[in-house]
């Protein structure tokens, strides 16, 4: 098969910085999408696998799962894109289509797995997937998502990932006017989940351990702030939520929450992956029927039905966008929550001077 060399950005290592790397593009076969990339939001993810946190990692790597472009090129048998088009590209870029999930468009659920937009393995070069902090990518047309036109652009790219992160769980448990929704967590995901929720038509409340975060969260569209080491406050919201998303990507305790469930209610992780430390207190779950779940980013129709949402309702994330040679910096200022609440990288600096 015929490549393209590509200007990227990537690192080779665990422990090296990410620097100006060439990569391979295929050329685009009858079913592609060529987009050159005009926007790549800057996801936890990014850094975990660039410093392999979580195992795994393939290098080089090139992150980067919250793409946003413009059409440049499409293969013969496209039907859905043309060129000049918006088109945006988030976390998985095929599967094996033919699954019990992929047959209900739970692509993210694909039983023999999903090929991530990086450090997943290419199907048609054998090598590995590369991601959006790059000048183009190439992506089979099903996995392509249209991008409504009245969203700013570079605050849209977060929906591919924070966005239908937050979103999944909140049409899976039918979240709509009158619902009772909690968010725990301020930060990418939760500032999301917090637009999202007020949007579908919820009474919207945040746990934070922190009081400054109030004035933001109620300006972002919560409707109370619960401080959640507030022994008196959380007792106040005892049995109110049905359901609560939590974002916090570090172990923490989420029985000081489940109390404050409805009954049926659930709570559901998003954000941590791992081993619960300390292990669940089943008694309250037990006695009011209640449940602890887990969910991960979306489907392709749930995502494309996010960004027509967001677009209908205005609704995109808080940004800062930040230049490509800027990246080892964001990856630091990321490990200390110092961004609010998504760094953006504006793809046009990949070619300015490093």
């Amino acid at each position: 098969m015929n490549t393209t060399l590509v200007k990227a950005y990537g690192t080779i290592a665990a422990d090296a910085p990410l620097k100006p790397l060439n990569i391979q593009r295929r050329t685009a076969t009858p079913k592609d999408v060529e987009i050159d990339i005009m926007y790549c939001g800057v996801c936890h993810s990014d850094l975990h696998t660039a410093r392999n946190d979580w195992g795994g990692s393939i290098y080089p790597a090139v992150p980067g799962h919250e793409i946003v472009g413009r059409v440049s090129k499409v293969g013969s048998e496209v039907s859905k894109f043309k060129v000049g088009d918006l088109a945006a590209v988030g976390c998985l870029v095929d599967s094996c289509r033919v699954c019990a999930s992929c047959q209900q468009d739970l692509e993210q659920y694909c039983i023999p797995g999903f090929t991530g937009t990086y450090n997943g393995k290419d199907k048609h070069l054998g090598t590995q997937t590369f991601g959006g902090y790059s000048q183009k990518v190439v992506v089979d047309e099903h996995f392509v998502l249209r991008v409504p036109k009245n969203l700013d652009l570079a605050a849209a790219a977060p929906l591919l990932c924070a966005g239908v992160t937050t979103w999944s769980p909140l049409k899976h448990w039918k979240v709509g006017r009158g619902s009772k929704v909690a968010v725990i967590g301020l930060g990418g995901l939760g500032h999301m989940a917090i637009k999202l929720a007020k949007g579908l038509g919820a009474d919207v409340t945040l746990f934070s351990r922190s009081p400054e975060k109030e004035k933001d969260a109620l300006e972002l569209g919560a409707n109370q702030v619960v401080i959640s080491t507030n022994k008196i406050q959380m007792s106040e919201v005892k049995g109110q939520f049905d359901l609560i998303i939590d974002t916090v990507p570090y172990v923490h305790d989420v029985n000081v929450y489940i109390p404050t469930l409805n009954i049926n209610g659930t709570l559901v992780l998003v954000g941590y992956l791992g081993p619960l430390d300390p292990m669940l207190n089943s008694v309250p779950m037990i006695m009011g029927r209640k449940s602890v779940a887990g969910s991960v980013i979306g489907g392709i129709a749930e995502t494309q039905e996010l960004l027509d949402f967001c677009g209908e309702h205005n609704i995109v994330s808080e940004i800062e966008v930040i230049k490509m040679q800027e990246i080892n910096e964001a990856y630091e200022r990321m490990l200390k929550s110092d961004v609010r609440y998504r760094f953006v990288v504006d793809m046009a600096s990949l070619n300015e001077e490093a």
